[in-house]
């Protein structure tokens, strides 16, 4: 047995690492890198090397560390409880080594409380279903110095966002050893090689934080600090982000400061009171998801988040982070009856500190990274959710356009026979378009829990769900936003998602799949090289409507414009299954109009009906406009054009 194991003496007390400037700043709720003091540190102390361990645990009544290095004893290595009112919790224990696993035991002060708990600043965990800590270092030598150097430029309001969201544990699975998860490394192959060939600009992979439920899907998270260990360790991550970036592919992180699970070995209860979470559940329960609330009202709870989304541009090299379910924070009566709620001092349902909390931390992650992007999901009419802080927004870079893809899913989900009733679901979305810094999502959740997936939404027979699809996927691409598409959905997966299996890859061998992944493909080449489709997102300078009231026929007309007014697209979409032949649409200027796509060209699996490649305009004024093109416009079909 090792002689630590009933040696009290082993633990040192009087580490000076944590300065009095640390707890100031924690207390006031100003630390944004807490995970530079708080958690488990390996470090040398005079000639004993080991780990240095530090907890907030006000209401302990003690707290020691136990783990594998002590045969899992809570008596032999107590921490000592600073006498600065903080109630953090410290101690150096020598002979710790990296890879050692180790829960905190805390005896609260109230009603005998004793629980293990994981770190909350872990950086690694167990493998789920195991639950302990594992101490770990961060070091890499990282190879993205390129990008990192550029990253302004990729990440700019002003560059083409096309982004792929992916699932790492079911995107793809090794087709050996029963179907096992692929590993960060083997991944950040695959996808690297994938998302370039397909022309993708970001990936944004759902929340990678340690989670104990892999049915989550990462949105029930205990590890802040830590990527899950089910695909590898905090290098092999680090590997999968550093490879992306040399292949020129940014990567979005989802992150959820709203929720966290209630497992014993997680941040509820965590000292024998609710710590992070709301004591009163009418605010720190959370009954959609059976999860807790955080306390936005607590210095430190705040602190302790900031500092998470700091650390994954920090450490990780992340470039923006998705930030989840956004109203759920904004309302105190979000997913809540009438009694079930508490309302704000002046009697209102807005949160006033989440409020306070989220435009801290948009503060605090544009400061320290100017570079990156924070994106809000936000499902409601929020207003100024992209606007800066200091005029009374929320200070996000950007916000998912959660209306506009609603209005998109039920428009072309209806039979194209219904559609010229229901015209303006498709046209409604500019009257609002550049109030916001909009990001057009086609995301996870609309092909789970029973919905579909997106071809299977689309109406009609074979040829017409597919044509349907492709020309919903050129709409999105056409419109101003950019623009956000989940896996299996670029080439037209039959199934809905499902995490605990692989993508339908085999689905490829078949014509109208393949088709429909050339045409993704050749929509994200076009987007990123013609800055009429992206330059301008936010701006209604970058829009002009041609035409948007030929509701008869179901058809409308648009022009997207960059900086230069000389680069100029034209998008035309026919969003019904006949052919119109000569039909004249209006443009700005004569001369040669290319057709530089057709979502009906037989490549893709239509039916080849399209302009021969372009279009001289001719002098007849139509829609207002001095010069008109005489158009063929294939049946539930988009087209793209570019003026030469």
């Amino acid at each position: 047995m090792n002689d630590r194991e009933n040696r009290t003496e082993d633990v040192i007390h009087d580490v000076k690492f944590i300065t009095g400037y640390d707890i100031y700043l924690f207390k006031e709720g100003n630390h944004h890198r807490l995970y530079d003091k708080l958690g488990a540190h390996i470090m040398t102390i005079g000639e004993k090397s080991g780990a240095f361990f530090a907890l907030w645990a006000p209401n302990a009544e003690n707290v020691s560390v136990a783990g594998d290095f002590n045969r899992w004893n809570r008596e032999s290595h107590p921490l000592k409880v600073r006498k600065d009112g903080s109630g953090v919790w410290e101690g150096f224990i020598p002979c710790i080594k990296r890879g050692d696993i180790y829960k905190y035991h805390i005896h609260s002060r109230y009603n005998n409380y004793k629980v293990d708990k994981g770190d909350p600043f872990a950086f690694y965990w167990e493998l789920p279903p195991k639950t302990a800590s594992v101490v770990w270092r961060l070091d890499y030598e990282w190879r993205d110095s390129e990008w990192m150097e550029n990253r302004h430029k990729h990440n700019s309001l002003n560059a083409p966002l096309s982004i792929y969201e992916v699932h790492i544990g079911s995107w793809r699975r090794s087709l050996e050893d029963g179907g096992r998860f692929l590993t960060y490394r083997e991944t950040a192959h695959y996808l690297a090689d994938y998302i370039r060939e397909m022309g993708f600009t970001h990936v944004e992979l759902l929340p990678v934080t340690e989670h104990p439920f892999y049915g989550s899907w990462g949105y029930q998270t205990v590890g802040y600090f830590a990527p899950t260990s089910r695909y590898g360790t905090p290098q092999d991550f680090m590997y999968l982000v550093d490879h992306l970036h040399q292949n020129g592919i940014g990567v979005i992180l989802d992150w959820v400061p709203s929720h966290f699970p209630s497992d014993e070995h997680g941040l509820s209860y965590f000292d024998g009171t609710c710590l992070y979470e709301h004591a009163d559940p009418k605010r720190g329960y959370h009954p959609e998801w059976n999860s807790y609330i955080f306390n936005y009202s607590r210095n430190e709870v705040c602190a302790f988040l900031i500092s998470s989304a700091v650390f994954w541009f920090e450490k990780y090299h992340i470039d923006a982070i998705r930030v989840d379910a956004v109203a759920s924070m904004l309302y105190l009566d979000y997913a809540r009856k009438e009694g079930e709620w508490i309302p704000n001092k002046y009697g209102g349902k807005e949160d006033l500190d989440a409020i306070s909390f989220i435009r801290k931390l948009n503060e605090s992650v544009y400061i320290s990274h100017p570079d990156a992007q924070t994106i809000a999901e936000e499902s409601t009419a929020w207003p100024m959710v992209t606007k800066p802080t200091n005029i009374g927004g929320l200070g996000f870079g950007m916000k998912w356009n959660m209306g506009w893809m609603h209005d998109t899913l039920k428009y072309f989900s209806k039979d194209p026979v219904y559609r010229k009733s229901h015209h303006s679901e498709l046209t409604f979305s500019i009257w609002y378009a550049f109030t916001e810094n909009f990001l057009l999502p086609l995301s996870h959740d609309e092909v789970v829990h029973g919905k579909g997936s997106l071809i299977g939404k689309m109406p009609g027979g074979e040829w017409q769900r597919y044509a349907n699809l492709r020309l919903m996927f050129g709409y999105m691409y056409g419109h101003p936003g950019k623009k956000l598409l989940f896996m299996g959905g670029e080439f037209a997966q039959w199934k809905e998602w499902c995490h605990e299996e692989s993508l339908e890859w085999h689905a490829l061998e078949y014509p109208f799949h393949r088709g429909m992944q050339k045409w993704v493909k050749d929509l994200n080449h076009l987007y990123r090289t013609e800055p009429a489709l992206y330059e301008l997102d936010f701006s209604a300078d970058g829009f002009e409507w041609i035409s948007l009231h030929d509701w008869e026929q179901s058809i409308i007309s648009f022009i997207r414009k960059g900086r230069d007014n000389d680069k100029m697209a034209l998008i035309v979409c026919n969003f019904t299954p006949v052919p119109r032949r000569i039909y004249n649409v209006g443009v700005p200027r004569g001369g040669f109009w290319a057709e530089v796509l057709n979502s009906d060209a037989e490549v893709y699996g239509g039916s080849g009906c399209g302009n021969a490649g372009g279009i001289e305009a001719a002098p007849v004024p139509v829609h207002g406009r001095t010069h008109s093109l005489c158009l063929t416009l294939p049946p539930l079909g988009v087209l793209f054009f570019k003026s030469c």
